[in-house]
């Protein structure tokens, strides 16, 4: 019984492994934010469909938020 109440606890820690990205150049201007321990929350906008539809498939299966606003 003690191995699971080890798992238990490690469970239910909040972890917190986020990662923040912000790149400008002349041309592109991107934001990123990924929080690997999420539900598969996505907010994509890159302006090309076929692209924002295959990050949010990863998104949901990988279970992980991205965010990602990309200009250019």
């Amino acid at each position: 019984m003690g191995k699971f109440l080890v798992m238990k606890q490690h469970l239910e820690k909040k972890m917190n492994r986020t990662g923040i990205v912000k790149r400008d150049t002349k041309e592109t201007n991107i934001d990123l934010k990924l929080v690997l321990d999420g539900r598969g929350d996505a907010n994509i906008r890159t302006k090309i469909p076929f692209f924002d539809h295959m990050l949010t498939l990863m998104t949901k299966h990988g279970l992980f938020n991205l965010d990602i606003v990309a200009k250019g």
